[in-house]
């Protein structure tokens, strides 16, 4: 019985490791978002990859820009939906995650934040100092795409001002 612990705990290690860094490679594989061209490094805590049934993969700075992804790819299917926790910057399960909607913090791609985090402990916390509401991964979507007209308008804006801005310069 020592010598099975022994020899299995190895292997248990390697691929809970070997899961864990592909996991994370999503960030090498996608370093920018195709949407909004954000660096996904320095948007760990609000990122998300999807891998489809055709093999293909996807990786956003946030769940707006997920959106956008899946309403102009409607014939793919995913096979895996992943989040950055707010809190580690690694990838969760988004349909596990516990999402926050609102609150203080200013969103990544929205006005209406919508945050991930492995733990409920850490959402309820998070709300506790920032405000906010819990909802599911599926509330948080449709936010998403509620939000996406009034989300436009105000990156538009600011990137419209911006340009004025260097312009001036």
């Amino acid at each position: 019985m020592k010598r099975v612990l022994i020899l299995g705990l190895p292997v248990v290690f390697c691929l809970l490791f070997a899961g864990f860094v592909s996991a994370q490679d999503d960030v090498k594989k996608h370093p920018a978002c195709k949407y909004c061209g954000m660096d996904r490094q320095k948007f760990a805590h609000s990122r998300m990859f999807v891998e489809f049934e055709d093999g293909s993969t996807e990786g956003t700075c946030s769940i707006h820009c997920a959106a956008i992804d899946f309403a102009l790819n409607i014939d793919k299917t995913p096979k895996v939906m992943q989040v950055g926790d707010y809190n580690a910057k690694t990838l969760v399960d988004a349909e596990k995650a516990h999402w926050v909607l609102g609150g203080s913090k200013p969103g990544v791609m929205t006005k209406r934040a919508k945050w991930a985090f492995a733990k409920k402990e850490e959402a309820e916390k998070f709300m506790a100092e920032n405000g906010g509401g819990p909802i599911t991964f599926e509330q948080a979507f449709k936010a998403s795409y509620e939000d996406m007209y009034a989300d436009t308008k105000m990156i538009q804006e600011r990137r419209k001002a911006r340009k004025q801005m260097h312009q001036k310069k």
